[in-house]
């Protein structure tokens, strides 16, 4: 059985998911697909032109505080970002191009940690080329592909599905059709899974 995370690099909440989803499916023997997309086409079609978290102060300065204490619990460092949200547009296409590699789950789960642990502006490739090369991947033959028409029309084809399946946040995710959204929702929709297993 799959569980579907649908995620944006800038998400903060979709940080600690991404740290911690494999361990916790794993336990379940659920397969997690790994789904970026674009969250400001979707903000966009809600009438949003920013973050909620930048366009409402006081909900912002709350979802840091309340971040910090999820990190704090599972011992995920925690390093506020000088730039919120950040375009991970390149990282993006890298996952979705790449999606059916073996090194895409760490890639994803460095650029996050660049991003929310060592306030690096993934938006520069040459953080990005950085990230590739931690987890054992030549930089530039992967960019080189990622900057490609069809890289951005598989990214674009990725936020257009989210659209239909009706996610209108990050992190989400999908088991059977199934939406659960937000990291407070991680183990529930792996429960769900459990639950409804085919047997």
């Amino acid at each position: 059985m799959k569980i579907e995370f649908w995620f944006d690099f800038a998400s903060t909440y979709s940080y600690p998911c991404a740290m911690r989803i494999e361990s916790l499916a794993e336990k379940s023997n659920l397969e997690v697909v790994w789904r970026p997309f674009l969250l400001g086409p979707i903000f966009n079609k809600q009438g949003w032109n920013d973050s909620p978290f930048n366009i409402y102060k006081v909900k912002g300065e709350y979802m840091w505080k309340d971040l910090q204490r999820i990190c704090n619990d599972i011992d995920l460092p925690l390093k506020r970002p000088d730039k919120f949200p950040q375009n991970g547009l390149l990282a993006a296409r890298i996952a979705v191009t790449f999606a059916n590699e073996p090194w895409i789950p760490s890639f994803i789960k460095s650029v996050f940690s660049a991003n929310f642990e060592h306030n690096e502006n993934i938006t520069s490739p040459s953080v990005i080329s950085d990230c590739l090369t931690l987890v054992g991947e030549n930089p530039e033959d992967i960019m080189k592909e990622a900057n490609s028409d069809i890289a951005k029309e598989l990214l674009r084809q990725q936020t257009d599905e989210a659209l239909t399946r009706g996610i209108f946040g990050s992190p989400s995710f999908l088991v059977d059709e199934e939406l659960f959204w937000g990291d407070d929702r991680l183990e529930r929709a792996i429960k769900w899974a459990n639950d409804n297993r085919s047997h």
